[in-house]
């Protein structure tokens, strides 16, 4: 059973790090295919003597990756000093809520589609939509335990 409360404040660079792990999750076929087919693309146009759109595909290819994450950071940092701000978080069976002087927030497990779990972060997707996140640190040794055997099981549960 799952029930306990803990308060955090994520740190700017906290916030970067998992906003840009939960977006490149969501969107990880667009870093891998769009980069592909321009390579691939580009080289196509290459070889049939179109050297300036071949150059401009491979350029392209090369530039998405780099700018897709610069967009990801400078909206993350417009969002900073909303979520950079001490957090009350309850964890239960049924859901969590977390609470700030901003923003009050409770969703149930059974809205996630996707939970990853990762050294750092829980990420937190809805309809493969990256949702939120938690820092691994909000929690002591034994709640991460715990919160991590709860998150199997239920996996388990969903799948069987």
């Amino acid at each position: 059973m799952v029930d306990f409360t803990t308060t955090y404040e994520p740190t700017p660079d906290e916030v970067a790090r998992a906003l840009g792990q939960g977006v490149r999750q969501q969107l990880k076929i667009a870093y891998l295919v769009l980069p592909s087919v321009l390579i691939v693309s580009g080289l196509v146009c290459v070889l049939v003597d179109a050297l300036y759109m071949g150059a401009v595909m491979l350029l392209v290819a090369v530039v998405f990756p780099l700018a897709l994450t610069w967009s990801i950071r400078r909206t993350g940092r417009r969002r900073l000093t909303y979520l950079c701000v001490p957090t009350t978080l309850r964890l239960t069976d049924d859901g969590y809520e977390a609470r700030s002087d901003h923003f009050t927030t409770t969703m149930q497990w059974s809205l996630f589609g996707r939970i990853v779990t990762g050294p750092e972060f829980w990420l937190f997707f809805v309809n493969k939509q990256f949702t939120g996140f938690l820092p691994r640190r909000a929690l002591s040794g034994e709640q991460q335990a715990e919160f991590d055997d709860f998150l199997a099981s239920r996996q388990n549960t969903r799948v069987a």
